[in-house]
C-alpha cells in the first residue's frame, strides 16, 4: 500500500478523489491500495533557543551568538494530533512506500522531509510533481513518480534557508533588543526591506520641489510644447513673442515601432499587476491564485517561469480557444493564436508559467469568489495577449518654429493593434484602470513646410515630482539590491537544486 502525504487537507481530498480513495478516516482518506493524508502546513519546525539550553529563556547579550551544533526539531504547536496520525501511517506495516505530494517547490519539500525525518521513517520515498490539479494531470503525474532522492538538493537548500532565518533572527533580535531596551524584531528579509522603504521615505521627506514652465502653441491641428524653462519671465517672453504669429513645420519624422506581446505570468509579475490594477498585496494575490489552483482553474502558482515547455503547444492552443469560447468579451477579437512564442523548455525551471486550465469550459463564473475571479481574468487576458500579434505603430514627431523659438508635437498612429486589442477589451469590460499603460498620443496631420497662421500661446506652470511611495508594483520596478529571500530571488534560487 502507498501512503500519499499532501500539504493541505483540501489538496488531499482532490488527490484522493482522482485516485479513487473515498473512505474518510481520522486524519486520512483510504481506498484501494492508497492512503492519502496531510501535514496542515508546517507540522515540524526548528526548536526554540531555550530547547538547547534553559538559560536562553532569559535574553542576554553575553550568550550571543547562539549557533546550535546539532539542530533540533519539534512538532509545531497545536498540530501534534495530525503528526501522530502521520507517524502511525508511516509506521504502518501495510505501507510499502511514501509519496511526497506536498507542494511542488522548495518549501513543500521541506515540510514533507521534516515530518519524515522526525518520525524516523526509512521507507522509500517517491516524489509527485504537479503543475495542475485537474484529474488528468494528477493521474498522469502519479504514473510518472520520481525517486525522492532526486530532490535531496532541493530539500537541503530549503533547510539551509530555514537555518539561516533562525540564526539571523534569534541572534539579531536579541542583540538589538538588549542594546535599545525594547523588543526589536530583526530578520534576514524584513530588515533590509525595511531599510529600502526607509530610504525612500527619507527621499520623499527631503525632496525640494522645483517650479518650471512650458509654453504651448495652439491652433487648428496644432498643439505644440516648448522646452522647459525655469524662469517665468523667459516663458512669458516666449509666449508673448509667439502669440498671434505664424508657425512653420520645420520637420516631420515618422518612426515605426513594434511592441512584442507580454510574456506569460510568473508569480512575481502576476503579483505586480494585481497590485497595480486591484490594489491586492502580494500575499492576497498568492492566496487567491492558490485557491484557483485548488479549484483546478489555473496551473501551479509558485513559479518563476514565464514560458511553457516545448511540448505544450497543443495545450496552449486549446486553452486559448477555450478562453475565447468561455468569455464572451473576447468573442469579437479575431486572431489565430501563435503559441510558438510562449514555448521554451530551456527557460522553464521547476514549473511552467501560470496559465488557465481547460476546466474554464465548465466553470460557472458566478460561483467563483470576486478576488479569485479578478486574478483568473488577469491570467486569462495575459494568455491571450501572449499568443497575439505584436502591437505595431508609428510615432510622429514634428518640430515647429515660431518667431525663432522651437516647439514639438508628438503623436502616434496604430498600424496593427495586435495584443493591445485584447488588453483594451479586458480593461473596458471590467472597468480596470491601468496606470502602467503607455499613454496614447493623438495622431498628427502636419506636413513639412506647412505654415500655421495666427497661433495662440499659453504658459503652463509645473513642479518637479518627488519619488513615489512604494507599492508592491513600484518596489519591483526599482533597480535595487533586493534583500535575499524576497519573492523573485526565492524563486530563482531554486533553479538546478532539485537534481543531484
Amino acid at each position: 500500500m502507498q501512503l500519499v502525504v499532501c500539504e493541505k487537507p483540501s489538496v488531499a481530498a482532490t488527490l484522493a478523489k482522482a485516485l479513487g480513495a473515498a473512505d474518510h478516516k481520522n486524519g486520512y482518506i483510504e481506498g484501494g491500495n492508497i492512503i492519502v493524508s496531510w501535514c496542515i502546513g508546517h507540522l515540524v519546525e526548528l526548536a526554540n533557543a531555550d530547547v538547547y539550553d534553559e538559560r536562553y529563556k532569559k535574553w542576554s547579550i553575553y550568550d550571543l551568538p547562539i549557533i546550535p551544533q546539532e539542530w533540533q526539531f519539534i512538532v509545531s504547536a497545536g498540530k501534534n494530533e495530525q503528526f501522530k496520525v502521520l507517524r502511525g501511517l508511516m509506521s504502518d506495516s501495510r505501507v510499502s512506500d511514501v509519496v511526497n505530494a506536498c507542494d511542488a517547490g522548495r518549501e513543500g519539500e521541506l515540510i514533507f522531509r521534516l515530518v519524515y525525518n522526525k518520525v524516523g521513517c526509512t521507507k522509500p520515498v517517491k516524489r509527485l510533481w504537479l503543475s495542475s490539479m485537474e484529474e488528468k494531470a494528477i493521474i498522469a503525474a502519479f504514473a510518472d513518480l520520481k525517486d525522492g532522492r532526486e530532490y535531496d538538493n532541493l530539500y537541503r537548500s530549503a533547510l539551509c534557508r530555514s537555518k539561516a532565518d533562525w540564526i539571523v533572527g534569534i541572534n539579531s533580535t536579541r542583540l538589538f533588543s538588549k542594546m535599545y531596551n525594547k523588543k526589536l524584531n530583526v530578520g534576514r528579509v524584513q530588515t533590509p526591506t525595511l531599510a529600502i522603504l526607509l530610504d525612500r521615505e527619507n527621499a520623499i521627506a527631503g525632496f525640494q520641489k522645483e517650479k518650471y514652465y512650458t509654453v504651448k502653441l495652439k491652433a487648428d491641428g496644432l498643439d505644440a510644447v516648448s522646452e522647459k524653462a525655469t524662469d517665468e519671465s523667459e516663458a512669458k517672453r516666449i509666449a508673448g513673442e509667439c502669440s498671434g504669429k505664424s508657425a512653420v513645420v520645420k520637420s516631420v519624422k515618422t518612426e515605426r515601432k513594434t511592441v512584442n506581446p507580454p510574456k506569460l505570468y510568473d508569480l512575481t509579475t502576476l503579483q505586480r499587476d494585481a497590485n497595480r490594477l486591484y490594489g491586492y498585496t502580494a500575499h492576497q494575490t498568492l492566496d487567491y491564485i492558490q485557491s484557483l489552483y485548488e479549484m483546478k482553474l489555473c496551473t501551479y502558482p509558485r513559479t518563476d517561469s514565464s514560458f511553457l515547455t516545448d511540448d505544450m503547444g497543443d495545450t496552449a492552443g486549446k486553452t486559448a480557444g477555450t478562453v475565447m469560447r468561455s468569455l464572451p468579451l473576447f468573442n469579437s477579437i479575431e486572431f489565430v493564436p501563435d503559441t510558438s512564442k510562449v514555448l521554451n523548455s530551456a527557460k522553464v525551471s521547476d514549473h511552467t508559467a501560470i496559465i488557465p486550465t481547460l476546466s474554464l469550459a465548465k466553470t460557472n463564473f458566478d460561483e467563483v469568489p470576486n478576488g479569485e475571479k479578478n486574478i483568473l481574468f488577469l491570467i486569462v487576458c495575459r494568455l491571450l495577449c501572449a499568443v497575439s500579434a505584436p502591437y505595431i505603430y508609428d510615432t510622429v514627431t514634428s518640430e515647429i518654429e515660431c518667431n525663432g523659438f522651437s516647439f514639438t508635437v508628438k503623436g502616434r498612429k496604430a498600424i496593427d493593434e495586435g495584443f493591445k486589442a485584447v488588453e483594451r477589451k479586458f480593461r473596458d469590460y471590467y472597468k480596470v484602470n491601468d496606470d502602467g499603460d503607455e499613454e496614447e498620443m493623438p495622431e498628427t496631420s502636419l506636413s513639412e513646410g506647412q505654415t500655421i497662421q495666427n497661433v495662440s500661446s499659453e504658459i503652463s506652470e509645473n513642479y518637479t515630482q518627488p519619488p513615489k511611495h512604494f507599492t508592491e508594483d513600484i518596489f519591483w520596478q526599482q533597480e535595487l539590491p533586493m534583500p535575499i529571500g524576497t519573492v523573485a530571488i526565492h524563486e530563482r534560487s531554486k533553479r538546478g537544486l532539485h537534481r543531484k
